[in-house]
């Protein structure tokens, strides 16, 4: 039975929404590493009505119930209006096509975000989702430096029989660099509340609808958030492990510092610009480490085991990324 089937039955059986024709209102939509999506398009009774139905097939945090992880995270944010509002959730299926549990959500039209024309639209995203009440059923990084040098350590010897060990080697090396620098500069980040932060802010996980004159925004894909510093968010939005993965952007000190100000008065933050900008510059270390030490992981699980969902760009990049690892921390040091 093919995934498109698949959906159909378990919408129809669970009465969710009323389907005529599985193969002309469901069609795939996207992939990514653990999940995949299917646009649903309905006829009801104000017109056509269209959904996000989503297929889990793994856990970046480690959990059991994933999906309903991120159910979670859209409930906790649905009054942001900047993210996509979550109707049902499944996490036990019985059809091995629907992977580790499903959710449907609202479908949001438009294209993936611009560095060059949607950095405002990007900050007062961000705004709107910082400025949320924390929801205690969250995973919680107090210590971000601390918990994202951690998982990268995870990362990093998940696979003890890795092949590139010369590759392992610098990034152990730089590990500890950024274990020093988290002893260092913890300090920075206690004072600033802690928020409901995305953590993987690539420029597909933003959809951008223009209006005549008007632009419209929301972030996607939720499944990795945890209640930690909004400089996470930030920090991940600049390096160019982010921005290089599917553009061919880098940002220059100029835009860095214009899109940081744009946020600083959309979050009405009270913090001067000297130590927004030093606190970003030190999670953008950071998060390189993470970014570099998920790329060593993964290329493992592409060349070694059955992984479930895989895409030869994504592959491709992955290899590039760790091919030029001195590019990268030569551009952050």
């Amino acid at each position: 039975m093919n995934t498109i089937q698949s959906i159909y039955d378990f919408l129809t059986a669970r009465g969710w929404l009323h389907l005529d024709d599985a193969e002309e209102q469901i069609r795939f939509l996207a992939a990514g590493e653990y999940n995949e999506n299917y646009h649903i398009t309905v006829q009801e009774i104000y017109g056509e009505a269209n959904y996000v139905f989503r297929i889990n097939h793994g856990s970046q945090l480690g959990l059991e119930d994933q999906i309903e992880y991120e159910f979670s995270v859209l409930h906790a944010l649905a009054r942001s209006k900047a993210t996509p509002r979550p109707f049902y959730c499944e996490v036990n299926v019985t059809d091995t096509a629907l992977g580790n549990g499903v959710l449907l959500m609202e479908y949001l039209p438009g294209r993936p975000l611009d560095y060059t024309t949607d950095l405002a639209e990007a900050a007062a995203l961000f705004a709107k989702v910082h400025e949320q009440p924390i929801d205690n059923r969250l995973i919680v990084q107090a210590n971000p430096l601390l918990d994202i040098a951690n998982e990268s350590d995870q990362l990093l010897r998940r696979y003890p029989d890795h092949p590139m060990k010369e590759t392992g080697n610098r990034l152990f090396r730089y590990h500890e660099q950024i274990q020093n620098l988290a002893d260092e500069s913890s300090f920075l980040f206690q004072d600033d509340p802690m928020v409901i932060v995305n953590t993987e802010v690539n420029s597909r996980n933003f959809i951008i609808l223009e209006q005549d004159d008007h632009k419209q925004g929301w972030l996607v894909d939720w499944e990795k958030a945890v209640v930690s510093s909004r400089f996470q968010d930030l920090g991940h939005f600049l390096i160019p492990t982010t921005t290089l993965w599917k553009t061919q952007y880098r940002f220059d000190s100029e835009a860095r510092e214009l899109f940081l100000k744009d946020y600083a008065q959309d979050a009405k933050l009270d913090m001067d610009m000297k130590t927004i900008l030093h606190c970003t510059e030190i999670m953008e270390r950071t998060i390189l480490l993470r970014a570099l030490s998920w790329c060593y992981m993964a290329h493992y699980e592409y060349t070694h085991s059955n992984r479930a969902l895989k895409n030869e760009a994504t592959f491709k990049t992955i290899g590039q990324y760790l091919d030029g690892i001195e590019c990268f921390l030569k551009s952050k040091n």
